[in-house]
């Protein structure tokens, strides 16, 4: 019996010896409060360090048709080539020169350094998404991290985390990691102008919220040099759980911040509005979930369940998110959440083009005016507002990155109604050129050669239109 006992003991010690050590979820170190470093925060927590600085890999090629970003072919992602009529939209603003698909966390800040200096032009403001230090330099800099030139604003973090995207800082509390709203510049501030204390937000909330710190729309205030004054979320008069596209509007409308050269109109712009498309109203947001549910889901690590801090589409990771609530399998879930995409895709084609077609019916008007031909100026006024809707509709599904699916309804209500308001514009501009004794043909040749070439050398996407039957001939010509 005793030699029974010695050899068990002796082959437990060897498998022991051989099997890696197991993992620890959290160990008894203090990280300081302030600290940045993710090594120290993973000196507490080291599976979940281990699950963040996944978010430098690339992810399967294939999972995903519309938000490839950084896969394993390596490739970066022209969105411009994708959706052509964005080059002549955007013309005269640093989106119509360069405008890529986003990659993961780790290359947030990477990303912006390499990209073409024309999208940093607002100053060191645009740091305020892509660095963990940007709350302490808004606190240090006051005004001038608004203002100042992007890279004299960037050279004020250390060396070491130049290029340092996302970290353990940004939405986890030092202490003992709790979620933490760490920008009440931006998000503090745009929570209370909808009557939403972010002191007293649900852990369920902060789910949201944390992400909601960067994955939303922002303006950026000028002064009369053009010289960035602030930033601010465009989300006064709305609600938690009701922040709409018509409130949005109303406020960018009143924050130009470029001029686009088609129109020469000066325009406010949109970027990513993950939250504000997920929160309003949508079925996933109504049913109690939250980003990280689906964004984060948990995974097995040895005998410990950690989320999944490599944060990436479901559709990257086997749908683990959605098997969490959905019976369905995996094959039946990617149909059904392609098949919502490709509506979306579909209705934001025709209401991008139909909106680009507007912007060519303006310059006829506007080289008609410098002709001495008189255009009325009431069907011009009514004209350029139906367009300014348009624009901003298509552009905010465009630059949302679930490509409709976090909310499909409200998707194709603001893609039928950017469509509708670019249909009204032509009829009103096609009437006053009329009136005018101009000649319009019957489609507008938007010239996309021309937008397209000059603008970077990173043309690597493709016409998304080509896959979408559109029987009116909207998409190509116009």
């Amino acid at each position: 019996m005793k030699r029974i006992l010695v050899l068990t003991l002796s082959a437990a010690a060897w498998l022991s010896a051989c099997s890696p050590p197991r993992g620890e979820a959290v160990r008894a170190v203090k990280v300081e409060d302030g600290e940045i470093e993710p090594a120290q925060w993973g000196k507490a927590w080291p599976l979940h360090f281990e699950s963040w600085k996944r978010t430098e890999e690339p992810t399967p090629a294939g999972q995903s048709k519309y938000k490839r970003g950084w896969d394993t072919d390596r490739k970066v992602y022209d969105k411009l080539s994708e959706f052509p009529y964005l080059a002549l939209l955007f013309k005269g603003w640093g989106f119509g020169v360069e405008y890529n698909e986003p990659r993961g966390h780790m290359h947030m800040l990477s990303d912006v350094l390499a990209i073409d200096p024309s999208r940093v032009k607002a100053g060191g403001v645009c740091l305020t998404c892509k660095t963990p230090y940007a709350p302490a330099l808004e606190q240090k800099l006051g005004k001038d991290y608004y203002s100042k030139p992007f890279l004299e604003v960037h050279s004020q973090i250390p060396k070491g985390h130049a290029a340092l995207g996302t970290a353990c800082a940004d939405c986890h509390d030092s202490k003992d990691a709790s979620l933490r709203i760490s920008r009440g510049f931006t998000l503090g501030q745009a929570l209370r102008s909808i009557g939403k204390d972010p002191d007293k937000l649900s852990r369920q909330e902060l789910r949201s919220a944390v992400c909601a710190q960067c994955h939303v729309t922002y303006a950026i205030p000028k002064d009369k040099e053009m010289r960035s004054t602030g930033v601010f979320f465009p989300w006064a008069g709305g609600r938690w759980g009701k922040i709409a596209i018509e409130d949005i509007i109303a406020h960018v409308r009143k924050t130009p911040e470029w001029v686009q050269s088609v129109t020469g109109f000066k325009l406010g712009f949109l970027r990513h509005p993950e939250f504000e498309l997920l929160s309003n109203d949508s079925v996933h947001w109504r049913a109690g979930a939250a980003c990280a549910d689906c964004h984060m889901p948990y995974e097995r690590v040895g005998s410990y369940k950690i989320s999944d801090h490599r944060v990436m589409s479901p559709l990257k990771n086997g749908l683990q998110g959605c098997i969490q609530c959905h019976s369905e399998d995996e094959d039946w879930l990617k149909e059904r959440v392609l098949a919502t995409q490709d509506r979306a895709a579909s209705l934001l084609l025709r209401a991008g083009y139909a909106t680009a077609g507007v912007a060519k019916l303006f310059e006829k008007a506007h080289a008609a005016q410098a002709a001495g031909k008189k255009i009325d100026p009431a069907l011009y006024a009514s004209a350029k507002s139906h367009y300014e809707e348009a624009f901003y509709r298509a552009t905010f599904i465009g630059a949302e990155n679930s490509m409709g699916f976090h909310n499909p309804a409200e998707t194709m209500r603001v893609l039928a109604d950017a469509t509708a308001h670019a249909l009204r514009a032509e009829a009103l501009l096609r009437q006053a050129l009329a009136a005018a004794g101009v000649l319009v043909p019957e489609r507008i040749d938007l010239e996309l050669a021309k937008y397209l070439e000059k603008r970077g050398d990173r043309k690597l996407g493709f016409d998304r239109s080509a896959e979408f039957q559109d029987p009116f001939g909207t998409q190509k010509d116009f």
